[in-house]
């Protein structure tokens, strides 16, 4: 029998919930951040209970910005995105280009940089020390954006991007993120999210088992949730088991509420800014653009390519809107996710603009055929 259409929200709620994950991303990011490498005993005596940003002038880390170099890989790409492509434009665009003040940020991405440079392909880049980070988790929510409603499809992609940099827990860790924004965007509740994570991942899997155990102690709290994750004494914060099984079990938490569900990730430290980063994106998707607190999102701006100098000067939304459908144009889109038109030329603006950068006139280049029985653009044959 040929699989169905995945049934989806109308355009305008997609559009909604694709800017509310990349958002959500962000807006944890910069909220984490402060509090990356603390532990809860700490950010206590800094600051009390953070509810709110606490640095004068908040701004995204390499999450936000290696979510937008990403994203942008889609709209360039979509179904079509390959590992060649992916390595391509990482050399292009990061590792062939003199570098911000962060040298390519965490230790998963130096060591793929270095890989790079030393003329290694992929997968033998991913071959360093910290390919179980939580480096791909961290910019897996467009995956999910792109491929709403379809957990299998974001977590084929992602799995793609990320054999260029990641290997085993990291892989699987972008997987579990992936999967859940695109449940979230394709309307289902927190704990269908969490069934999508842990759908595409090995059971046995240390990321599966974490994530598995903060959601058990989700309505226990914070503190529950930490412990149930974190290994004491464990030098390393950014590793994906634990950065997702507290993304996660954040989410619970707050039963997918955004506030709380970001605050929760951010106040548990450890890698915070990525933890709530990822919860930011959860919820946002769940919750569409509306549950950002506006006062949070006023202050997102364009990233100021610290980590990614390439990517300066764009901003989230701009990504979110080239991932999602036009409102205006529904059926110029797909609704499943396969392969969304864009405009025969790249729109105006610095959505535009970003997608020049790529080299792209607008259109993705869907190598990938829609599944049995539906068409390019998800209609049924």
């Amino acid at each position: 029998m040929a699989p169905t259409r995945p049934t989806l929200p109308l355009p305008a709620a997609l559009r909604a919930r694709g800017r509310g994950a990349l958002l959500g991303l962000a807006v944890g990011d910069a909220l984490g951040a402060p509090a990356e490498n603390l532990k809860p005993s700490e950010i206590r005596r800094r600051w009390g209970r953070i509810t709110g940003y606490v640095a004068e002038h908040p701004a995204g880390t390499d999450d936000t910005e290696y979510a937008i170099f990403s994203g942008l890989l889609l709209a360039r790409y979509g179904s079509g995105l390959t590992t060649a492509r992916v390595e391509a434009a990482w050399h292009r665009w990061i590792a062939d280009l003199d570098e911000g003040p962060f040298r390519g940020a965490g230790f998963s991405e130096r060591g793929t940089l270095e890989n790079l440079r030393r003329g290694l392909t992929a997968p033998i880049t991913a071959q360093h020390r910290h390919a179980w980070s939580d480096g791909l988790a961290m910019r897996a929510a467009p995956f999910g954006v792109f491929a709403a409603g379809r957990p299998e499809e974001a977590a084929r992609l992602v799995a793609v991007d990320g054999t260029v940099s990641h290997d085993g827990e990291g892989i699987y860790g972008g997987q579990a993120v992936a999967a859940g924004v695109a449940a979230a965007m394709g309307g289902a509740h927190t704990d269908g999210v969490v069934t999508a994570a842990l759908s595409v991942i090995p059971a046995d899997s240390w990321t599966a088992r974490s994530l598995r155990r903060a959601v058990a102690v989700a309505d226990r709290g914070e503190k529950a949730v930490r412990s149930a994750v974190v290994i004491g004494g464990y030098p390393w914060t950014d590793l994906a088991p634990e950065a997702v099984g507290l993304a996660f079990g954040a989410l619970a938490a707050a039963r997918g509420v955004f506030p709380a569900a970001v605050l929760t990730a951010v106040n548990m430290g450890r890698d915070a800014d990525t933890t709530a980063a990822v919860a930011g994106a959860l919820a946002g998707a769940l919750g569409g653009e509306g549950a950002v607190p506006a006062e949070w999102a006023a202050r997102i701006g364009p990233v100021r390519g610290s980590c990614l100098p390439s990517m300066a000067g764009l901003h989230v939304l701009d990504v979110a809107d080239l991932l999602t459908p036009d409102p205006e144009e529904p059926a110029r889109h797909s609704p499943a996710g396969y392969c969304p038109d864009l405009p025969e030329e790249a729109p105006a603006g610095r959505a535009g603009a970003a997608l020049r950068r790529l080299g792209a006139s607008g259109q993705p280049e869907c190598a990938v055929a829609a599944p049995a029985g539906l068409d390019a653009a998800g209609a049924r044959r």
